[in-house]
């Protein structure tokens, strides 16, 4: 995710993708609380998943710091929400059960180091992320939250990863998934309110056009109900970011993804974006901090110890193209 050279990635067929990141290894407790990853084949690394993080950090920059709006820079903290559901390597708690972890927590880091203000970290369901913006009660959500066209209505946005979406299925399955027809008849979860679920909507329609069957499309309530009912049968795969379920994957054995796809739609690379309320002042200074710890190679040191290098952006856009609307 590094150099300032603005990248757009577009593909007509984004199913095939190789996988973010491969992962091996489960947490070793007599090591600290680690987990060994691998962003590319052949190359490995351990995951700190104990409390003591002792994350990458950078100083603050004063021309970027002024530009955050009065009333966050007197208040001298920045209220960050992200979803309370446990999600490695993304957010997730760590060997304690009570200390947020993860890429996100790390960049949002950074970010605050950057503006010379304190991060508060406010863990929410996926939907009261959303209210809680609307409501300025937080400045803004770095969630794995996509761009989309229809969120850019609503919101304004600072681009940091990109975005990738897996289909999860039983380890020998036999299942592959390279389009929608791969999916018409399964039974498929995805979680609510989600760009998974808009994507998985559409092939579902796009089947029922074509004469196929439609997706059986379920929602849990989280995600261990989630890979309960793919482990006994009751649903054929589950659809979620590709992170996650590469490192779910591989540090259980029981599961594999067996096709994966961009988040904004086959013609366009979706993106990861820290998310403000629209016109609330603070996009431009997220993505110029963002855009410092690009240059600066801490962003990539981020990445690198949490696997996922190759989920990398090389520059912080603000409000680019995203998932588009149904029908458009």
């Amino acid at each position: 995710m590094t150099t300032l050279v603005p990248r757009r990635t577009t593909t007509s067929a984004a199913l095939g993708l190789a996988a973010a990141l491969v992962l091996a290894a489960c947490a070793n407790p007599t090591d600290g609380g680690t987990t060994e990853v691998a962003a590319t084949p052949g190359s490995k690394t351990k995951i700190n998943i104990s409390p003591d993080q002792n994350r990458v950090t950078t100083g603050k920059v004063d021309s970027i710091a002024a530009e955050v709006p009065d009333r966050i820079r007197r208040r001298g903290t920045l209220e960050l929400v992200a979803s309370s559901g446990s999600a490695a390597p993304l957010t997730f708690y760590a060997t304690d059960n009570r200390t947020v972890i993860g890429v996100e927590p790390d960049i949002a880091h950074l970010v605050a180091d950057v503006l010379g203000l304190k991060v508060h970290l406010n863990t929410v369901s996926w939907e009261n992320i959303f209210v809680g913006l609307d409501s300025a009660k937080y400045d803004a959500g770095l969630s794995n939250i996509t761009v989309t066209e229809e969120r850019k209505e609503k919101y304004d946005f600072a681009t940091y990863r990109e975005d990738n979406l897996a289909f999860e299925a039983r380890k020998g399955s036999g299942l592959k998934v390279t389009g929608p027809k791969d999916v018409a008849g399964r039974t498929v979860a995805v979680g609510s309110g989600t760009n998974q679920e808009k994507l998985l909507v559409e092939w579902s329609a796009e089947n029922k056009k074509a004469g196929r069957k439609p997706v059986d499309i379920k929602y849990y309530q989280s995600d261990s109900d989630t890979y309960l009912a793919l482990q006994s049968g009751r649903i054929d795969l589950y659809l979620g970011p590709n992170p996650t379920a590469a490192y779910h994957a591989a540090t259980t054995g029981r599961t594999e993804v067996v096709g994966t796809y961009s988040g904004a739609g086959a013609r366009l690379q979706g993106l990861i974006a820290a998310t403000t309320k629209k016109d609330s002042g603070l996009a431009e200074p997220l993505a110029d901090a963002l855009n410092h710890i690009i240059d600066n190679g801490t962003y990539a040191k981020v990445l690198k110890r949490w696997g996922l290098s190759g989920e990398a952006v090389t520059k912080s856009e603000i409000n680019p193209p995203g998932l588009p609307k149904t029908g458009s």
